[in-house]
């Protein structure tokens, strides 16, 4: 079990090695193929063990971003949440491996696990999915025919092909499976030729307002005035490039999340330098807002700002962060932990908003994200599904500032773009901003900590990729032929059990054996 627990962390480390900042894709079926070797022939108990070390070499580096900047105790709790899902698939990847087609039973397996983390314990954390590593590979036009969820399939059924190269003991089943292999790469990749487009219905202008955060640029309550001051005087200044005619007219301006980080409704200087803003530059303004919501609750919204009538459309973030922006089970920890640490800085919790509908800026629908909203599945097929014909991403990544978290999202948004077939705009409060083109192509983007604009001219586009259909059936799917694959393996052992003559158990860690006949475990 000692080789197999170091291959497994060699293999986790060599999965964060393929996500930014290193960023080597290539990495990741060779890592998936160490996975299924090191959990096969096992019993699940040790299938369990390996799968946890191989989730803790990944998922511990992957977001290593959260100590510097939300805290030690946020960073270990988090990853070792991740970890447990590893180690689940971990003990049931002995019982799929008992199947003939165990690689595809495995895969999606996978991306059961996948979606499911993603979405639970609380809100989820999708960090660290196969099909968010593929955007600059050959792979990454698959987005837009299988989605994010069918590109981690793909990936993910890759590397278990590979496995089962080695693992076959005939030279006719290696050869089919590398067959399989070939076959499998070849359609994934496929799409580089034939990239999907979505028809242009229009063409709209669109600034992204990097402010810049004071002091030190990772705390966006240090001094919350200057924070929506200095995203006033970047959007005053774009309307002086305007007036001169240095610069085109934008069709709207685009702030980022924390633009306000007080409520523009209650604090009067603020919505005074909003309407400032507004006015000078002459057409509407998304502003990412944190809105009071009653004496024990906040909304994280983007409030589409006229200059002439004020407020007006909003979308209010999906997907709060636990211990981020809310504080699971608030009413049952103690005191003493709620109002300390970084804890202490969330005196209200933040409140999930459920809107479906595109906004309508300038007369562009528009599908809106905030933040870590951009890696969750739901928020953009709604939008996009009711006529939205671009993307925003309103972040405020000062927290990360000094991270890997920063790249990791950006690369997050670009899968987004391809999966939806539209351009995104990304506004962040100092880094990083940009426009992102429905081949992931990055337009232009700005650097970290500086005040910018980013000014583009973007195609809108109309109707739905593949992917983003594809996306939501696997999303919904995989848990339950999991389940299926899982009962199907039991049984199986079962049959071979009763057909050896033994008490049905699984051959030992330590002693791992052939089934005495093939056709026994074929399904």
């Amino acid at each position: 079990m000692l080789a197999r627990f170091l291959v497994a962390a060699l293999a986790g480390v060599a999965l964060a090695l393929a996500y930014e900042p290193v960023a080597v894709a290539y990495l990741m079926p060779l890592s998936l193929a160490a996975y299924a070797l090191c959990t096969r022939e096992v019993r699940s108990r040790a299938g369990l063990a390996v799968g946890l070390v191989f989730g803790a070499a990944f998922y511990f580096p992957h977001i290593y971003w959260m100590s510097p900047s939300i805290g030690l105790p946020a960073w270990l709790a988090l990853a070792f949440v991740e970890t447990l899902f590893y180690g689940a698939l971990g003990a049931v990847s002995p019982v799929l491996q008992r199947l003939r087609s165990w690689p595809a039973w495995l895969a999606a397996a996978w991306v059961a696990m996948e979606t499911i983390r993603a979405t639970w314990p609380f809100s989820g954390m999708p960090w660290g999915r196969l099909g968010f590593g593929v955007v600059d590979t050959p792979l990454a036009p698959a987005l837009a025919y299988v989605g994010v969820n069918g590109v981690s399939l793909l990936v993910a059924l890759m590397g278990f092909l590979l496995a089962r190269v080695v693992v076959s003991s005939r030279g006719d089943e290696r050869r089919f499976s590398l067959a399989a292999v070939v076959l499998v790469t070849a359609a994934a990749a496929a799409p580089t030729f034939v990239p999907w487009t979505l028809a242009t219905t229009g063409r709209t202008t669109v600034a992204a307002v990097q402010g810049n955060v004071p002091g030190r640029g990772d705390d966006v309550l240090l001094d919350v005035e200057q924070l929506t001051q200095n995203h006033v005087d970047a959007t005053v200044a774009l309307a002086e490039r305007v007036s001169s005619g240095e610069s085109p007219r934008p069709d709207f301006v685009v702030w980022p999340e924390n633009s306000t980080a007080r409520d523009p409704f209650e604090d009067a200087s603020i919505n005074a330098g909003i309407r400032q803003a507004a006015q000078a530059i002459g057409v509407p303004v998304l502003v990412g807002a944190i809105v009071d919501a009653g004496e024990q609750h906040v909304l994280n919204e983007g409030i589409v700002w006229d200059p002439v009538t004020g407020a007006g459309d909003r979308y209010a973030k999906r997907h709060p962060v636990a211990y981020g922006e809310y504080i699971p089970l608030r009413s049952v920890l103690p005191d003493s932990l709620v109002n300390s640490g970084q804890l202490a800085r969330i005196p209200r919790d933040m409140l999930s908003g459920s809107r479906t509908t595109p906004l309508s800026i300038a007369g562009v629908k528009v599908a809106d994200s905030i933040c870590f909203d951009i890696a969750y599945d739901d928020g953009i097929k709604v939008q996009v599904d009711r006529g939205a014909q671009l993307l925003t991403v309103q972040t405020s990544n000062a927290s990360f500032i000094f991270t890997d978290q920063v790249e990791q999202q950006f690369a997050i948004t670009r899968a987004r773009a391809i999966e939806s077939g539209r351009y995104v705009v990304v506004a962040a409060t100092n880094g990083v901003s940009g426009v992102i083109a429905p081949d992931g192509t990055v337009v232009d983007r700005t650097q970290r900590r500086t005040q910018d604009v980013v000014l583009e001219t973007v195609d809108l586009k109309s109707g739905v990729t593949p992917g983003l259909e594809v996306g939501e059936v696997l999303r919904a799917t995989t848990p339950w032929i999991a389940v299926v694959g899982v009962l199907w393996g039991i049984l199986v052992r079962r049959r071979a059990s009763h057909a050896d003559g033994q008490p049905s158990r699984a051959p030992q860690a330590a002693e791992p054996k052939t089934p005495r006949h093939d056709q026994d475990l074929r399904v």
